[in-house]
Formats: structure tokens, sequence, C-alpha cells
């Protein structure tokens, strides 16, 4: 068989990467916060797997941005990586370019353009693997709708940066405005619950750092270092070039010829450059010794970075002034990413040493790098740099918060060549051992092919149209019909005239009898498609056949026996009677003041191994569902497998319990009467409109906004 037959045949997997400026040259790295060692990491691994007989495809899903202020390669749809690897950029809220923090509202359209993505596709990916928290968020949603199975790398994880953050002096109340730390978490314990692996870079990540999560399964877990480019990341060669970047750390040095003391990281508080400037300074002999270089990403102006980037930036000028460190510290404004090789050569050259002070690293893709250089590391004891050190006894490991110990460990080296020859060289043949990208495709391919070859085969259901309907409304029952006979009729008469050509659906909490009760007593007609059970049951009318692939698609995980078990001693809570339950539903009376609450309910489920969706809904009723089920999870469903473009879908909602039909490309209507304020958060986010009438009234208002049995759009005035 042919090298290009048995690609044919091999794996075709996604990497989701959101956020971040990503492309397959000339990254900037170090740009900004959200560009760092992710975005290098990603592409290199789809480089890597690509280059493999045994795997046929890599995407690497990332966000489409069109902004003047960056290059136009970030605009670009596609771009070919390498032979069967490319990089498929999507459209994910506004335009421009935005950090991470501010995608979080964005995050579930990016789901669904990445489903509409596979959907024209003709083959859908194997395994989906999130990259960071953000990607977790929506490769749980993706996974679940394509039934494929899910694969996690956080690359750092917010409780492990919380924990670091409040140590350095934030308060609880900053982290949370400037980072939105409570969804990146609550992120991460959702993707934990769902993906079947993780990838984790160090045992200290798995062992440490994933074990503060509640569903921490080390089972799952495997260690697979990140590589390096070794043909690029070398020793400097007798004779050699001096690398050109000399020059323009010359502009800042009185004595350039000093042994460099290097930190290369993001302008970001987290990497903890003040220290090293501070430690440093503090330091005459350490002072005398040696050239401080930090590169410190790129800017033309530091008034026009980001508030967190210009304060880490001020900082350090400040420090410098303050320690009057003129002429012994060099801190360029510019450099490209073909600088940083020559960068690490020139510090090798001059034998000296490279420093990574972070709170916390994950991993350190600048250490291996140094070690390639054969630059001996000192490099902060959290995270990632203890297995490096380990695997390569190239350098030392420090408490980035102890400024006299970071000093003297640099000088350690710095003092002794004999060491700094051993550290040199024992880094060259670690980072060959344990660091290649070769090394690492192959033991990835070897940790995921059990977790696809296991994986039950996704479940597809014919695919059709219902009558010539083009767009289709989807309206809660109770909250949003039920309540006001007079708009009613009007709402059942517009549906009746636009009938030829869109179809009508109700999601509801109730079962499906009961529901079709409450049609009758309301003189409501059948719907075209109902929706029941929150989210767990589809029916099709006239004749309300049971969609059974859907019912195969959410039994996945999903273990009802068990659960009611776990809940049954739980305070304040009540089964509901037998009407009330179905095959994939379990639903209680909940008592606030004495339940657990949510976020418990969740942990609890979470810490059991029982991945599963939790709905309260009016403050006394509690759903637990399966973790593929949800109104929103059914009414994609509906629309992928009855072709019906999502942003051609109004949802209308008025409880918790709708919040995710809503949520993304559909268009999206909440009722005055909404639920206290179970759907508050959402007033800020794309595509939702919040009618100044309630109940069925409030939906027709939503239809005139959205023009909905005309152009159907969004207008544009918002």
């Amino acid at each position: 068989m042919s090298s290009e037959e048995r690609k044919g045949e091999g794996l075709h997997l996604a990497l989701v990467s959101v956020h971040g400026l990503i492309r397959g040259h000339d990254l900037e790295l170090g740009r900004d916060a959200d560009t760092g060692g992710q975005t290098l990491y990603v592409v290199e691994v789809a480089r890597a797997l690509a280059a493999r007989d045994d795997v046929a495809q890599v995407d690497l899903i990332t966000r489409r941005v069109v902004d003047p202020k960056v290059s136009d390669d970030y605009a670009r749809r596609e771009e070919r990586l390498a032979d069967g690897a490319r990089i498929v950029r999507l459209d994910c809220g506004p335009q421009e370019y935005i950090r991470k923090e501010q995608l979080w509202d964005h995050l579930d359209a990016f789901a669904d353009e990445m489903i509409v993505f596979y959907n024209t596709e003709r083959r859908h990916p194997d395994l989906i693997h999130s990259h960071y928290a953000d990607a977790g968020y929506v490769g749980v949603r993706t996974a679940s709708q394509l039934g494929v199975p899910l694969v996690h790398t956080g690359h750092s994880l917010g409780r492990v940066k919380r924990r670091r953050l409040l140590a350095s002096g934030l308060s609880a109340k900053e982290i949370e405005e400037r980072y939105n730390m409570a969804r990146r978490i609550e992120a991460e314990e959702e993707t934990l619950a769902s993906a079947e692996g993780v990838v984790a870079s160090t045992t200290n990540e798995v062992e440490e750092q994933y074990a503060l999560y509640d569903d921490y399964r080390p089972s799952r877990m495997r260690v697979i270092p990140p590589g390096t480019d070794i043909d690029r990341f070398r020793p400097p060669a007798e004779g050699e070039e001096v690398p050109a970047f000399r020059d323009e750390l010359a502009r800042f040095l009185r004595e350039p010829d000093k042994p460099i003391v290097l930190a290369v990281a993001r302008p970001d508080e987290r990497k903890n450059l003040r220290s090293l400037v501070e430690a440093y300074g503090g330091s005459r002999e350490l002072r005398e010794l040696a050239n401080l270089v930090v590169v410190a990403g790129n800017r033309d102006d530091i008034s026009e970075l980001d508030d967190s980037a210009a304060l880490v930036l001020t900082d350090l000028l400040v420090l410098i002034d303050a320690h009057d460190l003129y002429g012994r510290v060099a801190y360029p404004k510019h450099h490209g990413s073909d600088d940083i090789p020559g960068l690490y050569r020139l510090t090798a050259s001059s034998r000296g040493v490279f420093v990574n002070p972070a709170l916390t690293e994950p991993f350190g893709l600048t250490l291996i790098e140094a070690a390639a250089s054969g630059v001996p590391i000192v490099a902060t004891e959290d995270g990632g740099p203890r297995d490096i050190v380990e695997n390569c006894r190239n350098g030392h490991l420090i408490d980035p918060l102890d400024l006299e110990a970071m000093a003297a460990t640099i000088l350690e080296v710095l003092q002794d060549p004999e060491e700094w020859d051993a550290l040199s060289a024992r880094g060259l043949e670690g980072v060959r051992a344990h660091y290649s990208w070769q090394a690492h495709a192959q033991s990835y391919v070897e940790a995921i092919r059990p977790v696809v070859e296991s994986a039950p085969k996704p479940v597809r259901s014919q695919r059709g149209r219902l009558r010539y309907a083009d767009r289709a409304l989807f309206s809660d029952l109770d909250q949003n019909l039920l309540g006001d006979r007079d708009s009613l009729r009007r709402f059942v008469e517009t549906m009746r005239r636009h009938r030829k050509r869109s179809t009508f659906g109700i999601a509801t909490g109730r079962r499906l009898d009961s529901a079709l009760k409450a049609l009758r007593e309301y003189g409501i007609p059948r719907p075209d498609v109902l929706i029941s059970s929150v989210g767990t049951e589809i029916h099709y009318g006239p004749t309300m056949s049971a969609d059974k692939a859907w019912r195969r698609h959410i039994d996945h995980l999903w273990n009802r026996t068990a659960l009611n078990e776990l809940l049954a001693d739980l305070p304040g809570l009540e089964l509901q009677g037998r009407s009330k339950q179905s095959r994939f539903k379990i639903s209680y009376f909940y008592d606030a003041e004495k339940a657990p609450s949510q976020e418990n309910l969740l942990r609890l489920l979470r810490q059991n191994d029982l991945p599963a969706n939790l709905f309260i809904a009016f403050g006394q009723y509690l759903d637990i569902v399966p973790v593929r089920a949800s109104k929103g999870f059914a009414v994609r469903w509906f629309a992928d497998h009855w072709q019906v473009p999502l942003d051609r879908v109004l949802a209308a909602g008025g409880s918790g319990t709708d919040e995710d039909m809503m949520r993304g490309n559909t268009l999206a209507a909440v009722v005055a009467n909404r639920h206290d304020e179970e759907l508050s958060k959402l007033v800020d986010v794309d595509r939702i409109y919040f009618a100044r009438e309630a109940h069925a009234e409030g939906i027709l208002e939503a239809i005139e906004h959205y023009d909905f049995f005309g152009e159907c759009r969004v207008p544009e005035d918002g």
C-alpha cells in the first residue's frame, strides 16, 4: 500500500485553539498575552501529526480576525500548513482582534460555525482536541453535536492562576474583573467532565494542577511533552557570524560582551518579569558580572497596548530607573520570530543563562528552546520546568518570589565555568532525547488511537426537509405561550398564515403526553417539531413520530441508576411523581434553602464521574438529563438534519432552561415575562432581542424585529 493510500485511511483530527493570532509563518509570539507558546505549540503539533502516514488530515480551527491593526493573514478563511494540514478560521463575535477574556459570549457562535463547517465537509473528524478553556467550551458542544470523542489540553489552568494571582497581591474582585475567571474555571470543569482524555505537558500538571478540579481522573491523563525544532534552535557553530540582533542589544549596553541573563516572555504580570528585574537590580555582584536582556513582546508605543501589558512594561521601566540600570539592561521594542534563535545563540556565546521567573509555568517552551541552543536555565519551581530540569539536568529551579535566591542561583551558574559547560552539554543531550516533535507526534497517536477506536460510531439520522420550510421558530410552552390567550390566538393565526415556508417548533420541559394535553387545552395546533422533557425527546408532526436516532445519540454516558443513588439522600431534593420522569430525565422538587446549590450539585456529579446536564427552573424544579441533551442541542440537531440554517432559526424563551437554545447563531428573543433574572446575563449577547411585551405578544414582537417571514435577519441597528 502506498503512503498516499495509508494516509487516506488515517486519522482525521480537529485541533481547536480559539484565541490569539495564529498563522503558519512568522508567528507574532509575545505580541500580547494571547499570542504566546500555545499558538506555536498548536501549529507545530499540526505539522508533526500531518507528517505521519497514519494521519490523513489535521485541521487547526481558530478565530478569523479582520482588523486593519493586524495582518491580513488572519482574515484568510483557510491556510495550508503542510501536506494534510490546514488552518481553518471561523467567524466569532466582532471582526476585530479582541483579547480572550472578551470572547466568552461569542463562543457558542464559534461552536455553531464549526458544526456548519464540518457538515459541509465530506468527513467529520475522528477526534476533536481542544486547547485552553475557551476551546474546551467549544469542544464540549461540537463533540457532543457531532458525536465524536473530545480530548483536551489546558495549557494553563484557571484555579492555579487564581491562586498565584492572589499570592501576588491582586484581590479576588480584580482577578474576576480582569480575567473572567469564574467562567473560565466552569468551562474547565465542564470540559474535564466531558473529555475522553487529557494531554498534559508535565507530571506536575497531572498531580498538582488538574488535581484541584472536581473531575480529576488521572487515569485518563497522559503526559506528552511538547517538542522543539532542533534544526532551528541549536548552539552556535565555531566561526559562525554574530547574530544581527546583537547590534540591537548594543544600543542599550555599555559593555555588550558581558554574559547575558536572558528572559523572553509576554508582557504579562503572571510571567513575573518584575521580580527578575528587581533581583538583578538588587544584586551588585550580578549587575557587575552580567547584562540583563528582557524581550517582552513587540510594541510601538506602550500607551497603545492593552492595560495589562502597558502596566507590566511601565513597571519594568520604573524599576530600571529606580535601580539606575541604564547601560546594563536591554529591553528592545521589536523582534521577529527569526531573531529568537539568534538571541539564544548569542546568550550561549556569552556564556550566559536563560531565566523563566513566571509565577507558574504550565510547560515552558522557551526553556527547551534555550536548552537546544546550549544555554543553561534558571526557572520557576511551579509547573513544567520541574520535568524539563529532571529530564535534561541543565539548570536550577527557584521560588519566583524569592528575589535573593533568584539572584544567587543565576550567579552560581555564571561564576562556575565547569558547571556552565556541564549544564550546557546535558541540555543539548536531554532535548534530543525527550523534546523532538517527531517523538511528541508518535506518543500522541499512541495515546489517542484507543480513544478513537473505542468511541461509539456517531449516530446519524436521515436528513430531509419539512415541506419547503427554509426557516423555523421554536418557543418554550409554559412561559411563552400559555400565559395570555388573546396574544396566543394572534400568534397561532400568524404561524398558520406562513405555514408553507416556516417550521413551527415547541421546546418544553414537559413530557410528551403533558405537552400534547396543554396544546389541546389551549387550542394550539400540533407543531412540526416537538422537543420535550428538556431536550431529551424529539417528535415530528403531525403523527408525533419519535426521532430514534436522537435517543441513541444522547444515551452516551447516561447512568440513570447511579444518579438516582447518588442524589437519593440529599436534603432539599424530592423526586417528582412518575408522570414527570422519563428515560432520559430525572426531575426533583428543589428547595433552595435546604438543597445544595447548582454549582455544588454539578461538583458532586463530576466528582463521581457522572457527566450530565443540570437545570434549575423557576427556582424550584431540578431536571437532570444526559450530557448531550438540552433544548439547545435538540434545536441544533433538528437544524442540521432538516437542513435549516441556524441563522434562520428564531428561538424564543423565558426561563433558564431556554438559555443554550438562544446562544450562538440562532436568532433569539426573550419575552418580557421571563422568570426572575434567569436570562438577564444574555442582555449583552449578540442576536438576542429582549421583547417589551410578554408571552406570545413578545414572540410576535420578535418576529417583526427580525422580519422573520421576510428577510429573516438581525436588523442593522441591532
